[in-house]
């Protein structure tokens, strides 16, 4: 039991005395514990987890054997800081031959991150000062904007919709606020919708930036994870390092998500305060796990052969889905399917409405457990993540035919 004055001592950016007190339930907890009441209702069922953005499989031998020797070297014991400069070095090099994009300066244009999350958390302190503005997206992934909110600045939200293939109206943000913008962020691939970025749009984006004295914060976490053309980075576009940084992530397109190994590449002046931010906030990423990430980093057909599989399983996925009524288009890139739901769903003349993502996504848990991940930010959408446990593509197909076959028993508006 604490002393109670420590109650009286919490920030107001955490809720100040009322932190803790708070009985709402997130997102993620309802379906945490509507997954565990499913199951042991149901025990007998598998549950099928479409809901988890991780990847299902460990990291390449190749990878895991690098980072068995180099963590026996008594040379990598020590703290890593900024460093170490072998991994700076694969991180440019592989953009090169990842993206064709060829003039980063692995000394000033890059500095590993301790994953992409952490460095989206470090950027705000770099820039946001109070009444500041970062211009985000929604539905998006909203680290960068809490840790701007933290600071006493403000977010401004664009809507990603279907009609306008999930890219935001940068120019439909009001004036007003643009003023008061210092971060655009932006993460195509995206999360939750699986949309991806043109190049035409990203050099609007930078026009914008270049005519609203903004930086852009593009998350490239799943950037190589493609299934068709050729990788994306806003550095395709011409003087788009005049104001932009990318964060690159091996968690996805390398299995390595625990691995919590990333880089900021981009405007030498904006990696460096991040690498100065960083400098006070820890002291580096462990130099085997740098050094393994080089080996990832030297070897993109890796992600290629990953990619690959998410494919295949997209593509069952939204069969499966389409001969159950749903409108399903797979994405050009992410392990992300973003469909939309329905109004209700009718089996042997009884019927359940769902007025919300979040209202089907519980009830397709509860009652086929089938776990999702409900979006309502613009329009009732779930989130399925083709990163579902299987071995083999025979399981692969077992597994996706099984949740054809649960929905089937229903009839479902849209």
């Amino acid at each position: 039991m604490s002393d109670p004055y420590i109650q009286e001592l919490f920030a107001e950016r955490i809720g100040g005395n009322q932190y803790g007190k708070s009985t709402a339930i997130y997102k993620f907890e309802k379906i945490k514990r509507a997954k565990k009441a499913a199951k042991e209702a149901k025990p007998n069922v598998d549950l099928i987890d479409m809901g988890v953005g991780e990847p299902d499989e460990m990291a390449f031998p190749v990878v895991i054997q690098s980072l068995q020797e180099e963590a026996a070297k008594p040379e990598n014991r020590g703290y890593a800081d900024n460093g170490g400069e072998e991994f700076k070095e694969a991180a440019a090099k592989y953009m090169g031959e990842v993206f064709d994009v060829r003039d980063i300066d692995s000394s000033t244009e890059v500095v590993h991150s301790i994953g992409s999350k952490t460095a989206l958390s470090m950027v705000p302190a770099c820039f946001i000062n109070p009444g500041d503005y970062v211009l985000m997206t929604v539905p998006g992934y909203p680290v960068l904007g809490t840790h701007a909110q933290y600071l006493g600045g403000h977010v401004h939200n664009m809507k990603l919709e279907e009609d306008s293939d999930f890219l935001p109206d940068l120019n439909a943000v009001p004036a007003e606020i643009v003023a008061k913008a210092k971060i655009l962020v932006l993460n195509y691939p995206n999360n939750p919708t699986g949309a991806s970025a043109t190049l035409d749009f990203f050099a609007k984006a930078v026009a914008f930036a270049k005519a609203n004295n903004l930086i852009i914060l593009q998350d490239a976490a799943y950037a190589s994870l493609i299934f068709e053309g050729k990788p994306v980075s806003i550095f395709q576009v011409p003087g788009a390092k005049d104001v932009a940084v990318e964060l690159h992530s091996l968690s996805k397109s390398y299995n390595m998500t625990g691995w919590r190994i990333g880089f900021v590449v981009g405007n030498s002046l904006i990696v460096q305060a991040y690498a100065d931010m960083k400098d006070n906030s820890d002291s580096g990423q462990f130099l085997a796990i740098q050094k393994a990430g080089a080996v990832a980093l030297a070897n993109p057909q890796i992600t290629d052969e990953i990619a690959g599989k998410y494919s295949r399983r997209m593509d069952l996925l939204i069969t499966a889905l389409k001969q159950n009524g749903f409108s399903a288009k797979k994405p050009k890139g992410s392990f992300f399917l973003y469909v939309t739901a329905p109004k209700s769903a009718t089996s042997d003349g009884a019927s359940t409405d769902f007025d919300s993502g979040e209202a089907f996504s519980q009830w397709l848990i509860t009652n086929e457990l089938i776990s999702t991940v409900p979006w309502d930010d613009c329009g009732n959408f779930v989130r399925f993540s083709v990163t579902f446990d299987a071995k083999g593509e025979a399981k692969e197909k077992e597994i996706v035919d099984e949740i054809a076959q649960r929905l089937a028993k229903y009839k479902f508006t849209f």
